[in-house]
């Protein structure tokens, strides 16, 4: 059984894309229409950054749902269909148009909403995230209870916990982390305290779109961020993409209920590698094969060059 996983903001790269681009066609119709949804020139800021550019919330959150979708729609016409889809954060729409609940038009329209209202929080009360390793969750948790406005945001692994709030008071966390033991401390590429309560004002603002919003049928199960369950429900997903601005996402405990539920195999579906690494700290007690579909050489290599 596969699955397949959609990564999330600091997944972006200048430069992701293009090779799509000029390989196939469906990526020309995908770029083109999302152009014309968001209003501006994803292509442009894909290819070419600069990089300052492609990691504000507006334009990552859309860049890397277009380039994981184009992904999974080659996949999907080549005969390629997962078992039960995750995604990171962001990933998550990736993986609703994955499991035909939503159209790409509409997930398109939901994450340029998305990233603008998290960019206007982002504006309003500036924050980042940093990923601390070598602690568990509960460690994580602990230390830094006192740290006013800082919280755990993603259980990535069971020794990396991502921690978001304001930039002074994530540092200050880095540094008490580290000195109880943390191995590193590493400032996030991202714009702003996702995961946090900051985000309060972005979860308000999506309510009303996503209540109105009309969700198909699943095709096979998304397991959501928040409770790390299959959903096929689509109240309950909503529901669920709600508390996913301001909760932490369970990372960890997706990969384990996906082995739980007979998953060998892991494709993470769009730009980077980071759920790739991921996978290799959460199931080193499993057996389970690991696959990566960014680029056309990675695509050409999944389909034995059948594309």
């Amino acid at each position: 059984m596969k699955a397949f996983l959609f990564p999330g903001q600091a997944s972006q790269y200048v430069g992701m894309g293009l090779d799509l681009y000029r390989e196939f066609p469906i990526a020309h119709d995908y770029f083109d229409r999302a152009n014309a949804i968001l209003g501006f020139d994803l292509k442009d800021a894909c290819f070419n950054g600069p990089e300052d550019k492609l990691v504000r919330t507006e334009y990552t959150q859309p860049a890397i749902f277009v380039h994981s979708v184009i992904v999974n729609e080659i996949l999907r016409e080549s005969g390629q269909r997962p078992q039960v889809v995750a995604g990171h954060s962001l990933g998550e729409y990736s993986a609703l148009v994955s499991a035909g609940v939503l159209t790409f038009e509409d997930g398109l329209r939901t994450v340029k909403l998305r990233s603008q209202l998290m960019q206007q929080c982002c504006d309003r009360y500036p924050g980042t995230m940093a990923a601390i390793v070598g602690l568990s969750l509960d460690q994580v948790k602990d230390i830094i209870h006192d740290i006013d406005g800082v919280v755990p945001a993603n259980f990535n692994s069971p020794d990396q916990v991502a921690i978001s709030g304001s930039k002074e008071g994530v540092g200050i966390a880095c540094e008490k982390l580290k000195a109880r033991g943390a191995k590193r401390a590493i400032m996030l590429a991202v714009g702003g305290a996702y995961h946090s309560p900051m985000m309060t004002d972005a979860k308000e603002g999506m309510a009303g779109h996503l209540n109105i919003l009309e969700f198909n049928n699943f095709d096979f199960p998304v397991i959501a961020n928040v409770t790390a369950e299959p959903i096929t429900d689509p109240f309950t997903m909503k529901m669920l993409l709600m508390e996913q601005i301001i909760a932490p996402v369970l990372w960890y405990p997706t990969l384990q209920r996906m082995i739980s539920l007979g998953i060998t195999e892991f494709y993470e579906i769009g730009p980077g590698k980071v759920l790739q690494g991921l996978l290799k700290k959460s199931l080193r007690e499993h057996q389970y094969k690991a696959f990566g579909a960014d680029k056309v050489a990675d695509i050409e290599n999944l389909l034995g060059a059948r594309v």
